[in-house]
This record gives C-alpha cells, sequence and structure tokens, in this order.
C-alpha cells in the first residue's frame, strides 16, 4: 500500500533558495514543510531530494546554501526561520556532498531552528548557521554557530541570551573572515508575538568569529528599541553595508565604511511592515547601488543605492527571500509565500509556483459526489477543492476556489456543493456559490475590526476556528468564537447557544507584536473554541474544545454545558485539535490535544465512554515526539482508526488502544486533518506542507483489524475493495498533477516467504455464477530485468509490448503483492508484426471486452491450494444506462473481439505457413495478409501515410464502445455487421491464397 498523491500542485510557503553560479539553470528550494527541492531546468520542473533520504520527523526547511568552491556539497538547516503560528521545528542541519543524491545529518539537532547558512569560499566545511532556537520558550540554544569538520563539531560563536537569537549572517565577499549578524529578540506563544527588545542587534566579526563587535549603535544607526533585522554587505565593495531596521525610526539603512557609520536613506513602510515575517535585504554581485528587499507587496528594487524602491516582477507576494547568482545577476530565485520563482532576465518574468505540491492545509471536508471532492483552508493562498479523482486527470484545471480565507474550515452545503461556508481574517464568514460567483457576507456579527487586539472584540474568532455543519442535523451550520452560534437558515440568522467555553484569562487577549509596534493580523487572537464535535446518534449532544485547553460537552443542544476537561492534562494548558465521536454511542468520544506552542511535542489522546466523566489516555506506539492533530474512526470498521500527528500517520486496529505507523511512502510532514470515505474506501489527509494524500484501498486495513492472528506464512488473498467502472480512475494529465486511483480491481496477496518462482502461482477472477472470466500465471519477479519507455516501446511490435507489460503485472514476490486487474476479459489473438498507431481517437490495441457491475471472486491458487475472496464491481453512480445497456455493450464488444481474434489467427496461420510455399503462392498470400493489416507501421503517426486496414477499423469500432457506459448506437451495430462482413471475406480469401 501507498499514499497516492493527489494535489494540489499549489507552492507553499519558501523561505530558502540558493541556485549554483556555474549552471544558470539550477536551483534549489525548501519548503517550510515540505523537504528540499531540485530543478535543472530553472524552474519549469522541480524534483524532492530528500524524501527518504533525510531525517524522519521534521523537513521544514529554514535554510539552503551551496557551497561556492564546491557545488554538490549542500548544507541544509531545518526548521522554518519564520516564526509564525504554524511554525514546525526542525531536526538540525544536514549535509549532501553529492548535490542531493544522499544526505548525512551535520549536527545543531537542539537548536530545532535554522533561519541563515553561509560557506566559507576557500573551504566547504568551514560553516555558519544562525538559529533562534526554541522559539516559544526563552532557552540557551540560540545564537550563531560555526564548525570547522563540515558538521561534526560545532562551536557557538555569537550569543547574546536566551531571549534573543540570531535572524540571520552574511560573509564579506571579498573577505571570509568578515562577517555580519543580526541578533533578534523574539519570542512567540499562542496568543502573542513578541519581536524586539534591548538583545535585538548588528554585530560584526572581523576574525572569522573569534569576537565580535555591535554595529548597530554606531552613529547614524536607528535609535530606538530594535526588532528585527536583515543585513547585506556589497560583494563588489566590502565598504558598503545595507541593514532593512524594524524600530520606530527604522527603515533602510546604508553604512559606507563597513558599519562604522549610517545613515538611514528609506523609511517607507511598505520595506518594513509586518517585520517579524520580512525584513531581508541583498545586494547585486556587481552593482553595489543595486539591492532587494523583499516584503508582503513585491520584491522591492533600488538601483540609486536604497533611496527609491520599485516592485519587481509581477504577481509575487508575501516574499522572504532573494538568491541573485554572482556571476550574472540577472539569474534570481525569490522564495515567496506561493513557492520558489526564477527569474533569467532580471525579474521581468518568473518561472510559475503551479509546479510545486506544497501546499499547507488546516482541515479536511470532504463531499458526496462521485468521485467525492476535498476541501480545505490553505495557509497563504486561501481555500480550495478539487476531486480525489478525474478524467480530466488531477492537474490545476480541476482545482477551484471556495469560501473563503487562508486559515479556517470549510462548510460543503449538504444539498449542493457548489455552495461552501468559510471564514477569513477577524469576522468575517461567507457563503459562496461557485456556479454564480455570489458571496454573501453571512457572519454572526458583522462589525470587522481589522487591526484590533481580541480584548476589542465582542466574540474572538480565532485563526483557525470551526465553521462546521452538524452530523446529525446536517442542515445545521456552527460557527465558533469563545461561544457556539448555530444556525438553522444557513447563516441568515444566528443564535449563541453556549457561554464563553474558554479560560478567558485576560492576560492572553492583549495586543501582539512587541513594543516595537503592533503586528494583529487577527492569527494571535485568543482564546477561542478551537474544535467542535458532533454525535451522529444525537443530535443534542455537542463537544467543544478550546485554544486554551478546556473541554465542554451539552447533551441538551447547548442549554446547559459541563466542563470534562481530562484531569491528565491537570493544570497545563493546550490547544484541543480535534474530537471524533462514536458512530453507535453519544457518550463515546475522542479527543486530542496539542501543546507544541507550549514547546511541548508530546501526543495527546483521550477517551471517553461516559460523555468526559472520565478519560483514558490513548497513546501507546505514538511516538513521545509527535504532537497529534486529529484522531478519526473508520465508519466500516471502528476497531479501526487514524491519527494524524506532526510528521506521519498512525493506525490503531483495536480501537486506539495501541497505535502503529502508517506513514509508508508519505515524506514527514505535520498531518494536520483526516476525513474517511467509506463509499470508495478512501483515507485522504490534510498535510500543511505537502498537499492533499489519499490511502486507497481501506478494506485491506481492516481485514487485518478484523483477522485475529494475520498470517504471512502462507498464500492467501484479501478481499479487494470494492471497483469502479468509471472514466475518473487511471489516466493522468499533462503537466504537474497528482495521481488518480488505479482503474480496476485491485487485490492483495501474500505468497510464502520461500517462494522462489517454482511453485505454481495463478490469480483468477470468477463472476457469481463461477465462471472463470481471466486467469493470469504469476511468476517470480526479476529485480534486474529492463525496464522499457518511450521510444523504445514505440519500436516494438503489438505482441511485444503487451507481453512486456503482462510480464510486469504478473511478476511477484514473497510476502504481500497487489494485482490490478483491468476489469477485462482475456483480449483476442494479436497479429505477429503489427505495430500500435497511438495517435487516433480510438484505441487500436486489443485490451479485451470490459465486464459488467456485479459480485466477483478474486482466486488465488498457490501449488494446488486455493483462497477466494469475493468483491463488488459498481458503476459510476452519475452513469444511468438502462437494464440492458450494458449487456448489449459488452455483446457487441465480445463478437468484435471474437471476430478479431478469428482474423488474426488466420493471418499469423499464413503468414507462419509462407515460408514452406512456393513462390508463385507467397506473393498472393501476401497480398491477402496485408489487405487487412498495415505491416509499415513504425511511428506514432504512421497512418497518414499507411492508411489504416481492416484489422485496424474492428479495433477502433471495438474500443470506441469502452468511452461511454451505454448501448451502441445503431450507427456502431451497422458498422459492426459491415466490418464483419468484410473480416469473413478476407477470411476466406487468406485461407484460399493459403491452401487452407
Amino acid at each position: 500500500m501507498e499514499w497516492r498523491l493527489v494535489g494540489p500542485y499549489i507552492g507553499g510557503r519558501v523561505v530558502a533558495v540558493a541556485g549554483v553560479p556555474s549552471d544558470p539553470n539550477l536551483f534549489y528550494m525548501g519548503g517550510v514543510q515540505g523537504g528540499v527541492w531540485k530543478s535543472d531546468n530553472a524552474g519549469n520542473t522541480w524534483d524532492n531530494i530528500t524524501d527518504g533520504k533525510m531525517g524522519k520527523i521534521s523537513h521544514s526547511i529554514g535554510a539552503i546554501a551551496v557551497a561556492p568552491s564546491n557545488a554538490k556539497v549542500i548544507y541544509v538547516g531545518t526548521g522554518e526561520s519564520d516564526i509564525r503560528g504554524d511554525w514546525e521545528n526542525g531536526e538540525g542541519i544536514y549535509k549532501s556532498t553529492n548535490a542531493g543524491d544522499t544526505w548525512q545529518y551535520a549536527g545543531l539537532r537542539e537548536t530545532r531552528q535554522t533561519s541563515s547558512i553561509v560557506i566559507d569560499p576557500r573551504n566547504p566545511n568551514i560553516v555558519y548557521a544562525t538559529s533562534m532556537g526554541h522559539v516559544f520558550k526563552p532557552n540557551a540554544d540560540r545564537g550563531v554557530y560555526k564548525t570547522i569538520d563540515g558538521g561534526k563539531t560545532w562551536q557557538k560563536v555569537l550569543f547574546v541570551d536566551d531571549n534573543t537569537g540570531a535572524n540571520n549572517i552574511v560573509m564579506d565577499a571579498k573577505n571570509p573572515n568578515v562577517l555580519y549578524a543580526t541578533m533578534w529578540q523574539a519570542q512567540r506563544t499562542e496568543w502573542a508575538l513578541t519581536s524586539g527588545g534591548p538583545g535585538s542587534a548588528i554585530y560584526k566579526t572581523a576574525d572569522a568569529g573569534k569576537t565580535w563587535k555591535k554595529i548597530s549603535t554606531n552613529p547614524g544607526f536607528a535609535k530606538g528599541l530594535l526588532g528585527k533585522m536583515g543585513v547585506a554587505v556589497a560583494p563588489n565593495n566590502s565598504n558598503v553595508v545595507y541593514a532593512v531596521v524594524q524600530a520606530k525610526d527604522g527603515g533602510v539603512f546604508r553604512s559606507d565604511n563597513a558599519g562604522a557609520t549610517w545613515s538611514r536613506v528609506n523609511d517607507e513602510w511598505k520595506l518594513r511592515q509586518r517585520a517579524f515575517y520580512y525584513m531581508a535585504i541583498y545586494v547585486d554581485p556587481s552593482n553595489w547601488k543595486i539591492a532587494y528587499a523583499p516584503n508582503v507587496d513585491s520584491v522591492f528594487k533600488t538601483t540609486d543605492g536604497g533611496r527609491t524602491w520599485k516592485p519587481l516582477g509581477p504577481g509575487l507576494g508575501d516574499n522572504h527571500i532573494v538568491w541573485i547568482n554572482p556571476r550574472n545577476p540577472k539569474i534570481l530565485i525569490i522564495g515567496d509565500d506561493g513557492g520558489a520563482n526564477v527569474s533569467l532576465d532580471g525579474g521581468k518574468t518568473f518561472s510559475t509556483t503551479q509546479n510545486q505540491p506544497l501546499s499547507q492545509f488546516y482541515h479536511i471536508v470532504l463531499d458526496g459526489q462521485f468521485p467525492y471532492h476535498m476541501y480545505g483552508a490553505m495557509q497563504d493562498a486561501g481555500a480550495f477543492e478539487m476531486p480525489s479523482a478525474s478524467n480530466e486527470g488531477l492537474g490545476s484545471n480541476v482545482v477551484h476556489g471556495v469560501a473563503l480565507g487562508e486559515s479556517t474550515y470549510v462548510a460543503v452545503d449538504p444539498n449542493n456543493p457548489k455552495v461552501t461556508y468559510g471564514a477569513a481574517y477577524y469576522s468575517a464568514l461567507a457563503r459562496l456559490d461557485t456556479s454564480t460567483g455570489d458571496e454573501k457576507n453571512v457572519t454572526p456579527w458583522a462589525i470587522y475590526l481589522a487591526g484590533h487586539q481580541a480584548s476589542d472584540t465582542k466574540y474572538r474568532f480565532g485563526w483557525t476556528h470551526p465553521v462546521m455543519f452538524s452530523s446529525a442535523e446536517p442542515h445545521t451550520l456552527f460557527e465558533a468564537a469563545q461561544v457556539l452560534f448555530r444556525s438553522d437558515d444557513y447563516g441568515l440568522t444566528w443564535k449563541v447557544i453556549s457561554p464563553d467555553l474558554t479560560r478567558n484569562d485576560k492576560s492572553t487577549e492583549g495586543p501582539s507584536g512587541g513594543n516595537v509596534y503592533w503586528d494583529q493580523t487577527g492569527a494571535e487572537t485568543f482564546p477561542d473554541i478551537a474544535s467542535l464535535g458532533f454525535s451522529p446518534v444525537s443530535k443534542d449532544t455537542i463537544w467543544a474544545g478550546s485554544a486554551d485547553g478546556l473541554v465542554h460537552v451539552t447533551q441538551d443542544g447547548g442549554t446547559n454545558w459541563k466542563d470534562v476537561t481530562p484531569k491528565q492534562m491537570g493544570s497545563l494548558w493546550s490547544r484541543i485539535t480535534s474530537f471524533e465521536t462514536s458512530q453507535t454511542d453519544a457518550c463515546t468520544a475522542f479527543v486530542t490535544a496539542s501543546r507544541y506552542m507550549w514547546d511541548d511535542m508530546r501526543p495527546f489522546v483521550f477517551k471517553t465512554t461516559d460523555c468526559g466523566a472520565n478519560w483514558t489516555q490513548m497513546t501507546n506506539g505514538i511516538a513521545s515526539d509527535q504532537t497529534v492533530y486529529a484522531v478519526r474512526i473508520d465508519p466500516r470498521e471502528p476497531r479501526v482508526m487514524f491519527a494524524g500527528t506532526r510528521s506521519r500517520v498512525y493506525v490503531s486496529l483495536n480501537g486506539g488502544q495501541s497505535w502503529q505507523s502508517l506513514a509508508l511512502n508519505l515524506p514527514p510532514v505535520e498531518v494536520r486533518d483526516i476525513a474517511i470515505n467509506a463509499r470508495e474506501g478512501e483515507v485522504a489527509i490534510a498535510t500543511h506542507g505537502r498537499s492533499f494524500w489519499v490511502l486507497d484501498h481501506l478494506q485491506q486495513v481492516e481485514d487485518v483489524a478484523r483477522e485475529s492472528s494475520p498470517s504471512t506464512s502462507s498464500a492467501q488473498v484479501f478481499a479487494p475493495e470494492t471497483a469502479w467502472l468509471t472514466h475518473a480512475y487511471g489516466g493522468g494529465s499533462y503537466g504537474p498533477a497528482g495521481d488518480n486511483p488505479d482503474y480496476g480491481a485491485s487485490v492483495f496477496f501474500n505468497l510464502p516467504s520461500n517462494y522462489n518462482g517454482r511453485t505454481p502461482a495463478t490469480l483468477s477472477f470468477e463472476d457469481a455464477t463461477g465462471k472463470t472470466i481471466r486467469t493470469f500465471n504469476l511468476h517470480l519477479k526479476n529485480k534486474k530485468a529492463k525496464k522499457y519507455l518511450g521510444d523504445e516501446l514505440t519500436a516494438m511490435d503489438a505482441i511485444s509490448v503487451a507481453s512486456y507489460h503482462l510480464s510486469r503485472d504478473t511478476a511477484v514476490e514473497p510476502g504481500m503483492n497487489k494485482f490490478v486487474w483491468d476489469l477485462r476479459y482475456a483480449g483476442a489473438a494479436e497479429i505477429v508484426g503489427q505495430h500500435i498507431v497511438p495517435t487516433d481517437d480510438f484505441r487500436d490495441d486489443l485490451l479485451g471486452p470490459t465486464t459488467l457491475p456485479g459480485d466477483y471472486t478474486a482466486v488465488l491458487s498457490y501449488g494446488g491450494t486455493v483462497t477466494k475472496a469475493s468483491f463488488k464491481l459498481q458503476l459510476d453512480p452519475r452513469f444511468t444506462p438502462g437494464a440492458d445497456e450494458l449487456s448489449s455493450r459488452l455483446a457487441l464488444a465480445t463478437e468484435l473481439s471474437n471476430k478479431i481474434n478469428e482474423l488474426d489467427t488466420t493471418v499469423n496461420a499464413a503468414q507462419n505457413k509462407m515460408a514452406s510455399l512456393p513462390a508463385s503462392k507467397r506473393s498472393a498470400v501476401e497480398n491477402a495478409v496485408t489487405a487487412v493489416y498495415e505491416p509499415r507501421y513504425r511511428s506514432s503517426e504512421a497512418d497518414i501515410m499507411f492508411p489504416s486496414k481492416l484489422r485496424d477499423h474492428l479495433a477502433f469500432l471495438m474500443n470506441s464502445l469502452d468511452l461511454s457506459y451505454s448501448a451502441p448506437t445503431a450507427a456502431q451495430a451497422d458498422a459492426a455487421r459491415e466490418l464483419e462482413g468484410q473480416a469473413d471475406a478476407a477470411i476466406a480469401q487468406i485461407k484460399a491464397a493459403a491452401g487452407n
């Protein structure tokens, strides 16, 4: 089993980028929870180079540096550098010596965050790194670090205090012993960001970090309290140093004497607003008067030494970092909230970010369509929906915006999936009909207080507050602030059905940003109700969990509420992240809590069976550093549960009593939410950095849970998930796109550990009458077998291509195997020497007729021992053919397939006989044979030179039937009669010519 990346391919926040000066097309970028990606074509495509190669806890990337003296040496610092509320810890620094093919741990795990890295151009083993340390509390792991042995050991070379970390470090291009570092006093809590203090300063060393001098107190610099700052030294003039400064009298400062004195050259707010999130500056390598300053509205560029700044390029927003090629300053890469953008022309044009599956979702909701659609709010981008499978593929063409903002829930109207409800900043709540574009403000409190602190607002709507329909009353809409709102008319009117269900600690409701200036986007609005749970069997039982750790329940629809916070939490504050309620018992529920913003990564999962009077902790098997964001119960098999944590998915096969990792091929990433589609047997997850993923074949997990002692020592076939006749499965799309589910019946089976290929093994499929439809002979997989692609396959004849694919499909190994039956009967025999032309409107390969909906059985025969497993084949519910339409389609397809088989075997027999015929008869046989098939096909559009013939005409017609789940048309039936008549005449002519 594997997780399937669905998408979308929409870039997420990128704060780490780098290029290679000697290769203008080679770039690296790191997602804040997406790992490291590499492009060798200037951003046209990106490939992940850390999945399965780097740490297993966090692929949050804060910094990337390529060694100037050896481009194969790369250092990556983990832990995002922008300390926002959805920040993720890192695992230290990793190093590659082969351009990202492999990675080794290189120290500084306890720093948890890396904000910048610089490498000595003379020696790739000499490296400096900066860290903010544990951003949720004061600690001593902050500061500037240096290694001289390639990361084996590190020395802290600059430290101010436990409240102050290092934000960035830069090196003088002309003298690697000279470095400048910015120190930043900052801390984040659930309810506030504090940026600025006496620890913030700029330091300089002239002896490679042995000693440092504070230069932010030199003449001309900002006089007030300092916050976050960025610094840069001009590569072509070591005397010119720029700084962008958070201070009341801040702005852009420039020194023309290496920091001895300063002058403020610009004080515009566009360059220093929302300082904690930006405040970086970069100097053109060939001209000290040209510099770049990324900020919210654009990357701004100056050409006059910092005095005036103009936006660079179209469509760039929330920008964080710029890398400039020192050999050609027109070559840039920018990291922003939408991903990484490459420019080869100085910023006139940029590569797309719609090829980077780095979306940071907070939650996931599924609708009832087939295939089901997934909805979620994506940090920095907005709210979106997309199908879990599509006949159009899973590219950007099937991704659509929904209500409303980037951070909360999306609620889908149960009557119409085109209508969604979603919140945005502060008190905004909208009903959006995507079919018309109508967006109605349906907030219960229509006063919008932008920029205000929590205590200023009547209702505290948090950054990720719930907006949900009840599972017991699907037409009842709820929204949560510190109280719970209910609407019975889709948001037209609301009523409050609870008191304040938070601690309402006034010390957590004040301003955010710090003493330099405030930063109040609504992200720190606190405390509110952070999660809700609805019993599907009792409409009056509702659970509410607060952002400060309280759990309440009502059993009378909100008239009375009871504090049932788990006693195991004691006095600990936490964010209640999810509820999962029993499908059969109103008083049974699970709750999860997170304390990562209290610098505590432990998992918290509790279960109650008495409406919260007592709780049992249910974290056995979940690692101690795995914050839990959500648990979900399989609605088909309650023993199966899933948990989403900071790094992976866990599964329980015994109702939460114990857990085991279900990471499989999923990269390390926060799994913020989980939803299960019981009809299609799929588990869908919202990751916070790698988009949506799906685990198909839920039936296999359920079978393991039901098996008291599952055996892997014997041959056994497992019940497949329901298979679907649909155009939505299989296939693909052009360009960056997610993966559709396999088309067909996916069968999992186990072979004994001592299987060596000598024991006969087959997999067959029977219909409801017990008739065998298809049998596949299994064989031991040859791991050294050659793989053919593209032109190599095109050069093969049709028999060789079909044999190659069948050999790969039926190759098996000891242990668990998967086989996908394409729901077809065996195909017709192929003509020896026939080549397929792949560019026509209809296929001309011979795949065999498609079977009908119904009950089927998979039969595994191993050395005479037979095991069976039944499954259903259903038709896509969007199709409603008449009772006999699919049967008539199958009948005609079978008729055509049989006629093709008769024709092709006749041709093959004649061709085999030709060698033994006298020369006088060979010509007649060849003419008869080549009248029905074209042996000269060798290219993708060969039939425009050599017109198609009878064999292809029959195949075109047969395969055209597969394009619609309906009865054949009269024209198709007439064509079949005509072509079959031609085939009968051709068969007779070939036999006569061959003397049969």
